[in-house]
């Protein structure tokens, strides 16, 4: 079955790229054209180039050698060129004024007629012709820092609730088991509901230790304290737990959570934050700094009101990024009225990746013997429908399955009855 996709975030194509944040380093820009300018100071307010400081100016290669005949250089320096000038002889001059270490971006012409192999002889990372978009500018800084160093750089994918009690820490532990299994992918679980938080007893798990000891640690998490605090769940898949008492009141600044975050990516292909239902600073910034965002919601007025507002907040504060998916959870619940999804999808202006049917006795089986839904039942609808969402919100797209039809062996048969009856009888050949 063929399917249409009437906006971005429902193409499975927007799963594909995945642009890794950069670390605190500083960028300068020369330009030569109030486009590429304006592209470039829309790149500094990215999520990804948050830890970045960047300015921008106008002037091209000359600006840029005569700022740095009396200035040390950044990290990286954004060149553009307007094809007036033989690029070639300006690196040279650049060259001479330029730190060890700096790392180089030229915004070429196509009037350029330049070798990239010469440009590469000195010293340019990456080369990209323009006019050029704002994601194009993050796509080439950001793969300075992800592709040359060859640093693990993970997919952090957040789910949250439109409303609590909408089973939103469910579908983020069955996605990241999934993920794990399926994909093989090394994953971590990370359960924000410090207070409340259900991922110990989904994966049947008892960690003494876990987020706790790492955001209240005194000291910079780093890779051994991660390692030591994670509790192995299975092969690809591990979790950093929730305490789930009430011994301490769990208040933290929004960048709290920013370096534990920062050391997994390092080696963890994917994170999976399960992100409660409150709206603070650093669950506001947990959930822009996501490469993808999943919001869960049920039919009803106050979960459609909730997805609408976050789609529109989290869509501005992402412009360059795929819009937030959202599913709908226990629809078809008994002696409830529900808003169907059609309805929803029209209001929030966007299609749900997932509707799941209410099953009480599955769900309730799961999470009363820590098992995931596809250990109860390995062949049910909802098991499958976690797949697709794992492989969306994993980069992979969504799996096309063929269409299964009840009468398919039935029809299957008849054909070959058909065709035993139109061929000609075997002869005996003497």
């Amino acid at each position: 079955m063929s399917v249409e996709y009437e906006d971005e975030a429902d193409d499975p194509r927007h799963t594909s790229e995945h642009i890794a944040p950069v670390p605190r380093i500083s960028v300068q820009a020369f330009c030569e054209t109030d486009q590429t300018l304006a592209a470039v100071t829309s790149a500094g307010r990215d999520r990804r180039l948050a830890k970045a400081h960047l300015t921008a100016k106008s002037g091209g290669l000359a600006a840029a050698i005569e700022t740095y005949s009396s200035k040390p250089t950044p990290n990286v320096i954004v060149l553009e060129s307007d094809g007036t000038r033989d690029i070639l002889e300006g690196l040279d001059d650049l060259a001479g004024v330029c730190d060890p270490g700096t790392r180089v971006v030229v915004i070429g012409h196509e009037q350029d007629a330049v070798p990239y192999r010469e440009l590469v002889r000195r010293g340019v990372n990456d080369y990209v012709i323009g006019p050029v978009e704002t994601i194009d500018v993050v796509r080439s800084i950001c793969g300075l820092f992800s592709a040359s160093e060859s640093i693990v750089t993970g997919r952090i994918i957040a789910v949250v609730g439109a409303k609590g009690g909408v089973g939103a820490s469910t579908i983020a532990h069955n996605v990241a088991w999934t993920i794990a299994r399926d994909l093989a992918l090394d994953s971590v679980v990370i359960d924000l509901d410090l207070a409340f938080g259900t991922a110990g007893l989904d994966y049947n798990q008892d960690p003494v230790q876990g987020i706790a000891n790492a955001v209240l640690s005194p000291d910079r998490p780093d890779t051994a304290l991660m390692e030591r605090l994670l509790a192995k769940c299975s092969d690809h898949l591990s979790l950093l737990a929730a305490p789930a008492t009430l011994d301490n009141v769990y208040d933290f600044g929004a960048e709290a959570f920013d370096a534990i975050f920062d050391t997994l990516r390092m080696t963890t292909p994917c994170i999976v934050l399960d992100i409660p239902h409150q709206w603070s600073g650093w669950t506001r910034r947990a959930l822009i700094s996501a490469d993808d965002i999943l919001i869960v919601a049920e039919p009803d007025l106050a979960n459609l009101r909730n997805t609408k507002n976050l789609l529109g907040v989290l869509k501005a504060a992402r412009p360059n990024d795929r819009p937030p998916l959202y599913c709908i959870n226990q629809t078809g619940m008994p002696k409830r009225a529900e808003i169907d999804d059609k309805s929803f999808a029209k209001t929030v202006e966007s299609k749900p990746i997932a509707v799941i049917p209410f099953d009480s006795k599955l769900f309730s089986t799961a999470a009363n013997n820590g098992q995931m839904i596809a250990e109860v039942a390995k062949g049910h609808r909802t098991t499958e429908t976690f797949q697709d969402l794992a492989n969306r919100l994993a980069g992979r797209g969504e799996i096309r399955k063929p269409n299964r039809s009840l009468l398919a062996p039935l029809l299957k048969k008849l054909k070959g009855e058909s065709a035993r009856r139109a061929s000609p009888p075997h002869r005996k050949v003497s």
